[in-house]
């Protein structure tokens, strides 16, 4: 993936921890996050990886507003969203952050098409009014024929990039992706960093992802390592 010029800057995390208190025969704490500090530029690729628990997703989670952070903020286009009402926030991870998780979490009962428009739906859009944005989005991932399609008729690969394409229906500032290849083969795995590279060059998607995948990770214009809650 080529490296991109330095655009305008949509994200910043300054100084975010994470701890949580524990119990088990005595109290005590578990620091996740230890004073962590990214930002983050529209369009670009950002792989985060590290061991296990070294606070990849609980920074995510932080990032895309899952989770709080215990000190620290985090500044969407300049704006503390911790700031914000709880109500607010909801309303700003449907609208501003887009979502891609290990095992799809697609809803088995409806098409492919009613998946991808579900964000929309819950906007409040009807499906009429999101349809066409829809079908749009299945075109650039490859689907537009499966759109009568449940998910239990397609293959992991290709609900992994209906699952892209649901994550971009409300044209989202940020898509967080967390071990998005992680339950795939080699070769679906491929498509699926293909599409991510794709996506980033051509419509200025911007990504955060979280994984193991060391090929994933050199196709990202950055890579964070994270080690016991710290950047390295």
């Amino acid at each position: 993936m080529p490296r991109k010029k330095k655009g305008e800057q949509i994200i910043s995390v300054e100084g975010v921890t994470r701890t949580f208190v524990i119990s088990g025969g005595r109290e005590g704490k578990l620091f996740v996050l230890r004073g962590v500090s990214i930002n983050v530029t529209k369009g670009e690729v950002i792989a985060i990886v590290g061991a296990s628990g070294a606070g990849k997703s609980t920074l995510l989670h932080i990032i895309g507003t899952l989770d709080k952070p215990t000190t620290g903020k985090v500044l969407f286009e300049g704006k503390d969203v911790f700031a914000l009402s709880d109500e607010e926030i909801s309303k700003f991870r449907n609208q501003k952050i887009g979502f891609v998780f290990q095992f799809h979490h697609l809803l088995p009962e409806f098409t492919a098409l009613e998946n991808v428009a579900m964000p929309a739906l819950i906007s409040g859009e009807t499906m009429r009014e999101a349809e066409a944005h829809a079908l749009y989005l299945l075109k650039l991932v490859g689907m537009d024929g499966r759109a009568a399609e449940k998910p239990p008729k397609l293959s992991g690969g290709e609900q992994q990039r209906l699952a892209v394409a649901r994550a971009m229906m409300n044209n989202p500032s940020v898509i967080l992706a967390d071990e998005p290849s992680g339950n795939l083969d080699t070769a679906n795995a491929q498509q699926l960093h293909d599409l991510i590279a794709t996506l980033s060059a051509e419509q200025d998607q911007t990504f955060i992802i979280v994984t193991h995948n060391e090929a994933l990770a050199k196709r990202a214009d950055r890579v964070i390592r994270l080690k016991d809650g710290v950047v390295q």
